[in-house]
């Protein structure tokens, strides 16, 4: 998710999505979705898991990250909260792994290369993820910025940590492209990874933003569609959940991420609604400008889940979106 963990700005963007619902039936077959939230540490409150009512049925908590090539950070007190009170409410909770460096502001690719090459690291991380998860229902690994070299260790990695973690689910967060080739640059083998996994959460976010581009949508529907109409077409549809960003960026002074409400209030009177990106958007004084995603957005991004019968969506991130319902 994307992370931050998904994080570009407000720790961002970590990233949305993920994983195994409570029901394993594809979203065209019932006209509704299953709906999974990411909340992360530091942002997220125990009252966000419930806000939208019966809507979300997992809850992915971005809570623990690599702490050197052999280690993971610990489980906090606001993670472990998080989780009783996805729990009390019937929800399912799945632990995110990341590989986000606080210090770098973004994630660490050399540090993940140093755990994915070692056969003695993996062991060592996955013994560690495996006391983490205890109470948790799932984890998902969040391992993002890998590089082609980082392929064959992130196979590797994904079928040992599938063999310690019995009775639990194993979600994956994938940065999009839409060829093999783009993938593998990105370090990952979709087709041998899929096996050791029950979901695989295609992040279509992140399009645009003030750190890497000029402005524009989050992640268009245009864009959306060209991006998952290869990853549908390689990896069993049942298993695939649609990343859908809840937030908004934006260009010009003071640049960075907003939540919905900040985007809003900011634009007013001048936020226009465009249909072809399935996002909002407002230029305002000064050369700024803003695009945000909200529940309308999600709406949109909903229905193509369904027309392609993927297992769900996957939100990033409750607590700064707003109402999703």
């Amino acid at each position: 998710m994307s992370i931050t963990t998904r994080s570009r700005g407000l720790a961002l963007v970590a990233a949305v999505a993920l994983v195994i619902g409570g029901s394993t039936t594809p979203a065209s077959a019932r006209g509704s979705v299953n709906a999974t939230g990411y909340a992360l540490q530091g942002s997220a409150k125990p009252a966000d898991v419930t806000r939208d009512g019966r809507y979300l049925r997992t809850i992915a908590i971005s809570g623990v990250a690599l702490d050197g090539p052999a280690g993971i950070t610990t489980v906090s007190r606001d993670v472990e909260r998080l989780r009783r009170a996805a729990h009390r409410h019937g929800r399912k909770a799945v632990l995110l792994l990341t590989n986000f460096n606080d210090d770098l502001g973004d994630f660490d690719e050399r540090l993940a290369h140093r755990m994915l090459t070692s056969p003695p690291a993996r062991a060592a991380v996955i013994r560690a993820l495996t006391r983490a998860a205890r109470g948790f229902d799932g984890v998902q690994i969040d391992l993002e910025s890998l590089r082609a070299r980082d392929v064959d260790g992130l196979v590797a990695f994904t079928q040992e940590l599938r063999a310690a973690l019995p009775g639990k689910s194993l979600s994956m967060a994938f940065m999009a492209s839409t060829n093999e080739r783009g993938y593998r640059a990105r370090g990952y083998d979709l087709a041998a990874l899929a096996p050791s996994l029950d979901r695989m959460i295609l992040m279509a976010y992140d399009q645009h933003g003030p750190d890497w581009s000029g402005p524009g949508p989050i992640g268009s529907l245009t864009w959306l569609k060209r991006e998952l109409r290869y990853f549908a077409k390689v990896l069993p549809n049942r298993k695939i959940d649609l990343g859908v960003g809840t937030y908004g960026y934006q260009w010009g002074r003071k640049a960075g991420t907003l939540t919905v409400t900040q985007a809003r209030q900011r634009a007013g009177g001048k936020a226009r609604w465009s249909a072809r990106h399935g996002e909002w958007t407002a230029k305002l004084s000064g050369g700024r400008r803003i695009w945000w995603s909200d529940r309308r957005s999600l709406a949109a991004r909903e229905k193509i889940a369904r027309s392609y019968r993927l297992h769900g969506v996957s939100i990033w991130q409750i607590g700064s979106s707003g109402r999703l319902r």
